[in-house]
């Protein structure tokens, strides 16, 4: 195998052993610091509008994916060795399967020693919502919820940008960065409200777009996954997936979600409490599926989306090697 093939498997090799790092100079950090540096000099000059957004998408999104692909092409020219772990330094911070397992996992083993108070911290880790009155069985329903939704925009759709970009022969690591930039904003400024609904509309809207297909692929691949695997049933993951995604919030994060309740058949989300306040209480999964979720379930779901990430990598074999 050529070096420059093994970069797709050295992030993913990566991320299993070193999962997702805490350091000052971290990239995505830097990328934080960067966007709310530039939303502030935008602000102070008026700039809270959608024209100010895009402004802002732009200039980040040629901060770092433009650096990124230029110093791909010049670090592969001087030699192979600097341009791949270029390559895989970058894309392996913009990919967070095993950090997003870790949040997940503390779930299930806190709920598994009885540990109310320690699995209600880790479940505020991974989501925007009360916890303080949430039991062993919401906060593993919620640590599966978070897991299903983030596997599509931490795990598949960056890889997918990855293989996009190395289709229109751009460095697929440059795909990648672009991806995460998007991902960031989104995060940062994507709210609608009102200092946001209009300065963020699009860094929302990018992530949106960039999101689709990958959502949906994610959904697919999660029906296949559950065929293979003993004990997940994929008529419900593709029947659930396609009939209640529209209920989550957004186009995208309701087709991974409403997938995995299918082929875990167990009902998920529910009664979601914000600031005292019931924001929703809508269900996903099927109606005689049960709502007692357990950390057998959050492992299940653990071995569902480590073996969608890796089919969909094997699915592009051939864009990598």
């Amino acid at each position: 195998m050529e070096l420059g093939n093994a970069v797709v498997p050295a992030i993913l090799a990566a991320d299993w052993v070193l999962g997702d790092p805490v350091y000052a100079w971290h990239p995505i950090r830097l990328m934080g610091k960067a966007i709310d540096a530039m939303e502030t000099y935008l602000f102070d000059r008026g700039q809270n509008t959608v024209l100010g957004g895009i402004i802002l998408a732009v200039t980040m999104c040629g901060l770092f994916a433009v650096p990124v692909w230029l110093l791909h092409n010049v670090l592969w020219g001087v030699s192979h060795i600097l341009g791949f772990v270029w390559d895989v330094y970058w894309g392996f911070h913009c990919f967070a399967l095993r950090d997003l397992v870790k949040h997940t996992q503390r779930i299930g083993n806190a709920v598994a020693k009885n540990d109310l108070p320690e699995a209600r911290e880790a479940t505020s880790m991974l989501v925007g919502r009360d916890v303080d009155q949430m039991d062993g069985h919401a906060c593993c329903r919620a640590g599966i919820e978070s897991l299903s939704e983030n596997l599509t925009d931490g795990v598949i759709a960056p890889l997918f940008c990855f293989f996009a970009a190395s289709l229109l022969g751009v460095p697929g690591v440059a795909g990648m960065v672009f991806f995460k930039v998007a991902s960031t904003l989104d995060s940062m400024v994507g709210y609608k409200n009102e200092r946001y609904l209009y300065f963020g509309w699009a860094g929302a809207r990018l992530d949106d777009v960039l999101n689709y297909l990958p959502a949906r692929i994610t959904w697919i691949l999660t029906v296949i996954v559950a065929y293979i695997l003993r004990g997940y049933s994929a008529a419900k993951a593709y029947d659930i997936g396609l009939k209640q995604h529209a209920r989550a919030p957004g186009p995208n994060s309701g087709w991974s979600e409403a997938a995995f309740a299918g082929a875990l058949s167990l009902r998920i989300a529910g009664p979601i409490w914000k600031g005292g306040v019931l924001v929703t209480e809508i269900w996903l999964g099927a109606k005689e599926d049960r709502i007692d979720a357990n950390p057998r379930d959050i492992r299940r779901a653990i071995t569902l989306a480590y073996t969608i990430t890796y089919t969909f990598v094997l699915f592009n074999l051939p864009l990598w090697i």
